[in-house]
């Protein structure tokens, strides 16, 4: 980058806003993509983010999107010589609707800012992941963020009803729809949502929140088998019916790590049971919801299904139960992880398949499962002693090829970034990838836009 870009950049967002690489401080969430490009340009509005791309689209400048540094798959990987753009000074709520049940936002807004808001307006925000004190809400728009309410809610891509996005060349694309009903032309904001940077920058986003629950249910519940998981699964749906929010499985290889003695949190079941689940309900008839939850977790002890179990009587119960499944620091900064989709009733022999297949070949190592089985998503980490490219490279053979006869999806929720980009063929075909391809080259024909993220042109 030449000292009259640095200078230009400057002159538009101001001297204090555009910061030195090697300044440049370390995410706080060890996911293994440090700052290396040569300066961290902060806009604190659209119109400076349009006159930063379109004064690096004329020099052939790249530029990455950063947010909260919080995903997993080297989606915000710099190189030398890289721009990276910061969305972090552009953090307000714009305006919050309770009668149309709204969120206009800018895009550096966190995740926990905008659970609060709706929380104080009497209205719910669907999302919810383990970041959600430093990971941005464009950061959660443009990968699609799932999170633990996905049965209920949906992912990040149904509740948003607009965007503001800037693209390559500085052109502002402002389609902040407020409606859940709007057919008029193509719903542009799709080509932003789940694309990670790659076509455009989100800078404004309208959400769409919810009633805020009035009652909350949650149990901690053990079972001797996989097959035993299904059927909770299965008589959870049927009982506690719409209500049903989370359905979080651990594997003991999971649970045994983040409880005592182990781990850093309390258990109140013993830590050597095979199988772990989380059921999570909310509704509006507190004293209706509480009986028939109560009632639907009596109905699977009837059935010898679940061995031990705990039902929360307090919001401390519920956090702590809750507080197992997010001790997840440890997968974030130790193993390789992987997030995979796959049909709910092979998980287990997926995950037999993946670890025998692992273990023959890095004996050292130990797969760790767990994920929201309620949606068909699994997580997958590998616990090993040195990690090398080679090592990855083995492993990501193994956790991928296994997803082949089941027709699974390589990423259910963290994206494809730089990580996964050379296994997207096992779940997209040719034509996907070139239409792909297709849409990159029309709307970034510079490619400056964090290239060689999901798809490689070559």
């Amino acid at each position: 980058m030449t000292t009259e870009l640095l200078d230009s950049l400057r002159d538009i967002v101001g001297a204090t806003n555009v910061m030195p690489g090697d300044e440049v401080p370390e995410s706080s969430w060890d996911t293994h993509q440090p700052f290396r490009g040569s300066a961290l340009v902060s806009p604190v509005s659209s119109e400076q983010v349009s006159a930063v791309l379109a004064l690096c689209n004329e020099n052939r400048q790249v530029v990455v999107p950063i947010g909260g540094l919080t995903g997993l798959v080297q989606g915000c990987a710099t190189s030398a010589g890289d721009i990276g753009l910061s969305l972090a000074k552009m953090n307000q709520i714009e305006n919050l609707d309770p009668i149309a049940q709204t969120l206009t936002v800018q895009a550096g807004v966190t995740l926990r800012q905008a659970q609060i808001a709706a929380d104080e307006a009497g209205l719910y925000f669907p999302l919810n992941i383990g970041a959600r004190d430093d990971c941005m809400l464009g950061g959660n728009v443009s990968t699609n963020a799932g999170g633990t309410k996905v049965i209920r809610y949906g992912m990040t891509r149904d509740f948003v009803l607009g965007l503001e996005a800037v693209l390559a060349d500085g052109t502002v694309i402002s389609s902040m729809n407020r409606f859940i009903k709007n057919n008029s032309g193509f719903d542009l904001k799709h080509m932003f949502i789940g694309t990670e940077g790659t076509l455009g920058v989100i800078t404004r986003i309208v959400f769409r929140l919810a009633v805020k629950p009035s009652s909350h249910n949650v149990a901690l519940l053990a079972c001797e088998s996989y097959e035993d998981i299904v059927q909770v699964l299965k008589q959870s749906r049927e009982l506690i019916g719409s209500n049903l929010t989370g359905f979080e499985v651990m594997w003991n290889s999971f649970y045994s790590r983040a409880t005592q003695p182990l781990g850093p949190q309390p258990s109140a079941l013993p830590v050597d049971l095979p199988f772990y689940a989380i059921v999570e309900a909310m509704g509006a008839q507190p004293s209706h919801d509480d009986d028939v939850f109560v009632e639907a977790m009596e109905s699977m002890f009837a059935t010898d299904r679940v061995i031990d179990g705990v039902l929360a009587k307090s919001d401390q119960e519920r956090n702590a139960i809750w507080a197992i499944r997010d001790e997840v620091e440890w997968i974030v900064s130790s193993c390789i992880n992987f997030d995979v989709s796959l049909p709910i009733a092979v998980v287990e022999e997926y995950v037999e398949t993946v670890s025998a297949a692992i273990a023959a070949d890095v004996p050292e190592s130990t797969v760790v499962a767990f994920g929201h089985l309620g949606d068909n998503n699994l997580h997958l980490s590998v616990l090993v002693e040195e990690r090398t490219g080679a090592l990855v490279a083995l492993i990501e053979k193994h956790v991928y090829q296994a997803l082949v006869p089941y027709d699974g999806a390589i990423s259910a929720e963290h994206g494809i970034g730089m990580e996964k980009r050379e296994h997207l063929s096992i779940s997209r075909n040719r034509e996907e990838i070139e239409l792909m391809k297709t849409l990159k080259r029309t709307l970034d024909p510079n490619n400056i836009l964090n290239p060689g993220k999901v798809i490689d042109l070559g």
